[in-house]
């Protein structure tokens, strides 16, 4: 069979066989290799942003699959998807409607078989995001209980509950929602229901078993396509107290001061374990097993539960993104996130970026403790982003980051050097934080603006009609087209890290060496490889090796401020 795409310089690319065996990342047997997960490089893909093939401004699995080449050449071992199902987009994909097909905006399962095999072929892994919290209120099982008397087993799928006061017009407890206000919506018939986010987004009862069950069958649905791994949403929240009366939690509390006992009322609680047995029990009757990583925002001391290999087998770090750009945070998140993965038997997960938080290079153009909600608010404008130092910050700390041992994940357009796009108008934001805090917090639209493939033209490239997010003018400076083939691109920068880190990508070990300075990291790998990390404002000495990489200007001796190198014992391999 020959397929024919085009990548994002307009050439086409001609598929036969095998499809791009010549940009094949992994061999074939590494792509049946168990633990592939371990060490693996993950592109995060916001499928409305990232690609759009029919040009109605929204992203879609055609475009994403045109792009593959693209993610082959530049080096990354799996991809991950944020939500393509059926959805009214309450809340980005993530009000779901239908668990076991694709928005008709996006493409059919036709679409997604033929992006399975064009990224398999080209020895790329893909990881689906799965969303078990809640269901959109367009699903049908949400349409029949909205149809159902209270008590029905219909309603019994989700946490419906009378209201409080002598006409129930009070809400049953005084849990609050992520995007603000209460966690409660009544119906006509005067019941409430619970949503932990926005009202569109029923949360399911997990204490009934057709809800689990169902969600095996999603499981397999998925794997039986060759869906190499999970991404699970919200893992944390699943399982509820539900026992009468409803205790209060009045306050969304940040997970270091959740309880350590698994006790929650909504979070962290250790029946959410029993979830994960079972859905383990479905990974491993695949051959090589399925994986799995949880965003679980619980205390430190449990983040290691979700990650056993009896249940997730791994769970995000989020600490390296919650930290400073600064040298101690930076060690102490590192020694305690490798003494988690050393607890569950997993491996550490890194990420810097997301969908859902400001872009680093953005946060490390800021004064350290600035509030970004009221920067985003002030339109990026109070205080004013130092973009330069901002880039050259984090790609710094990307180096960092890929020589950690452990699975390194990257966020859609990062690879670019894109910022935060601040300035967003009011009347283009989409994301509900805006709306249900009324109008005090802009939200994530800043880090979702549609990637740009062009310099020049309509949309960057990114499509031929109006992108969804506008996009900034600046972006033409950013676009792939801009950077490709030009030494010393951020672009050109992550394709040589990911190169060499394949080289010199070892065991797990890490052993720190020991600097008189404070703001420099310092810390081998097996094998003879160093990474130094300066992050003082003043140049240090660098000691003896051949350079492999550098985020910033090479400097012979010298390792520059706020820079990463990598230096080994031997002659670099060619």
């Amino acid at each position: 069979m020959c397929k024919r795409w085009h990548d994002w310089a307009g050439r086409t690319l001609t598929l036969e066989g095998p499809p791009m065996t010549d940009l094949t990342v992994l061999s074939a047997d590494s792509r049946t290799d168990a633990t592939w997960w371990r060490q693996a490089v993950v592109y995060q893909v916001y499928p409305r942003s990232f690609a759009d093939s029919d040009g109605d401004g929204l992203g879609d699995i055609p475009g994403l699959t045109s792009r593959i080449p693209y993610l082959a050449g530049l080096g990354v071992d799996a991809i991950w998807l944020s939500p393509f199902y059926p959805s009214a987009l309450a809340d980005g994909g993530y009000d779901v409607a239908d668990y076991r097909d694709v928005h008709p905006q996006l493409g059919d399962l036709d679409d997604f078989d033929e992006l399975m095999a064009v990224a398999h072929g080209a020895g790329i892994k893909v990881i689906v995001d799965i969303v078990p919290n809640h269901t959109s209120d367009l699903h049908q099982w949400f349409v029949e209980a909205l149809a159902s008397p209270p008590g029905s087993p219909a309603r019994q799928r989700y946490i419906f509950r009378d209201g409080k006061g002598p006409d129930g017009s009070r809400p049953p407890s005084d849990w609050i929602s992520h995007f603000g206000g209460s966690a409660w919506t009544r119906v006509p018939d005067g019941q409430w229901y619970c949503h932990l986010f926005a009202p569109e987004q029923p949360d399911l009862n997990w204490d009934n078993r057709e809800v689990r069950d169902d969600f095996l069958v999603t499981l397999r649905f998925w794997a039986d396509r060759g869906v190499d791994g999970f991404r699970v949403d919200v893992a944390h929240a699943l399982a509820k107290d539900l026992s009468e009366p409803l205790r209060s939690k009045p306050t969304l509390e940040d997970h270091p001061s959740m309880p350590t006992d698994g006790t929650d009322p909504l979070y962290d609680r250790d029946e959410v374990h029993e979830i994960y047995r079972e859905w383990r029990e479905v990974f491993d009757s695949y051959d090589p097993p399925r994986t799995a990583v949880a965003e679980a925002c619980a205390p430190s001391s449990r983040r290691a539960l979700y990650a056993r290999p009896t249940e997730l087998g791994q769970a995000f770090n989020f600490d390296l993104l919650a930290a400073d750009y600064d040298a101690t945070a930076f060690r102490d998140a590192i020694a305690f996130c490798l003494s988690q993965a050393a607890a569950s038997g997993s491996s550490s997960t890194w990420v810097l970026s997301n969908h859902d938080v400001v872009r680093h290079a953005t946060r490390y153009a800021l004064p350290p403790g600035t509030d970004l909600d009221e920067w985003l608010i002030s339109d990026g404008s109070l205080p004013r982003a130092d973009e330069e130092t901002g880039l050259r910050r984090a790609r710094a700390a990307t180096a960092l980051m890929l020589a950690l041992p452990g699975s390194s994940y990257f966020y859609q357009g990062e690879e670019l050097g894109l910022h935060e796009v601040a300035d967003l108008p009011s009347g283009a934001l989409q994301d509900p934080i805006w709306l249900r805090t009324q109008n005090v917090k802009k939200g994530r639209d800043g880090c979702r603006v549609p990637l740009p493939w062009h310099h020049e033209g309509n949309a960057f490239g990114f499509s031929t009609g109006h992108a969804w997010l506008p996009q900034p003018a600046g972006f033409s400076r950013t676009a792939v087209a801009a950077q490709e083939g030009r030494t010393g691109t951020t672009l050109e920068f992550y394709r040589e890290a990911l190169r060499v880190r394949r080289q010199l990508q070892t065991t797990e070990e890490l052993t720190w060496v020991e600097s008189t300075d404070p703001d420099v990291l310092h810390f081998t790998r097996p094998g003879g490889w160093h990474c130094l990390s300066n992050f003082g404002s003043t140049a240090v000495p660098l000691p003896d090796g051949v350079v492999r990489l550098t985020s910033g200007q090479h400097v012979a001796g010298v390792l520059p401020p706020e820079t990463t190198v990598w230096l080994t014992e031997w002659a670099p391999i060619d």
